[in-house]
């Protein structure tokens, strides 16, 4: 802290922080949807409402082996993911979904969190609110281990966190066509005290199109 003070005091500058970006997403950006990509299925999401415009509050980013998993997380209890593979351009882009948390629940002790990682995560189906799910990951087996995923995650001031995520994807159909996605991430994180907090996160989400979303720099 005050190597800092005594940098400014100097008249040093700190280097600037390069946080996620992409799309024209990033930290204090925002970005409207258009009103009919939810109102025509709101009846049928897991989600009660979605505010049309959203304000990014933190971004994240996980680099897996030539894909990117960037992650903007709104003012709405909700988080845009755009995917990129073979690079990190708007060209690049392959999809882009809307999700809103739904539910975090702590997982306490090393049982519970073996069971959730070899045994519930990675089944074929997921229920929640009596609506069932089919996982979307592929596998050989009648069980898919979970992905991993470590994100990296800066707030509004610049500051970071790592999160390790053990996650699944699901999905169920809708009236229209297009379907509902359901994400697992079983987390893992060293809180600053220096224990190990874990928790599975449920979130669900719809996926976007290019013209149901408007960027705001």
């Amino acid at each position: 802290m005050f190597t800092g003070l005594i940098d400014k005091l100097k008249g040093k500058r700190t280097a600037a922080v390069k946080t996620p970006e992409i799309m024209g997403l990033r930290l204090g950006a925002s970005f409207e949807l258009d009103p009919l990509a939810i109102r025509l299925i709101l009846d049928e999401l897991t989600i009660e409402s979605c505010s049309p415009t959203q304000i990014i509050r933190a971004a994240g980013l996980v680099e897996l082996d030539g894909t990117w998993v960037y992650r903007f997380y709104t003012d709405d209890d909700a988080w845009l993911q755009v995917v990129a593979e073979g690079g990190q351009t708007d060209e690049h882009v392959v999809d882009v979904k809307l999700f809103h948390f739904y539910d975090t629940l702590d997982v306490a002790g090393q049982q519970a969190w073996d069971r959730l990682l070899q045994r519930e995560i990675g089944a074929a189906s997921y229920s929640l609110r009596e609506r069932t799910y089919g996982r979307v990951w592929t596998s050989a087996g009648d069980y898919h281990n979970p992905v991993h995923m470590a994100e990296k995650t800066y707030d509004g001031e610049g500051e970071h966190s790592l999160t390790d995520q053990f996650t699944m994807l699901f999905e169920r159909p809708l009236s229209d066509q297009r379907t509902e996605s359901l994400f697992l991430s079983a987390e893992e994180k060293r809180e600053q005290a220096g224990y190990l907090s874990r928790s599975l996160v449920i979130s669900t989400g719809i996926t976007l199109t290019p013209s149901q979303l408007t960027i705001h720099g």
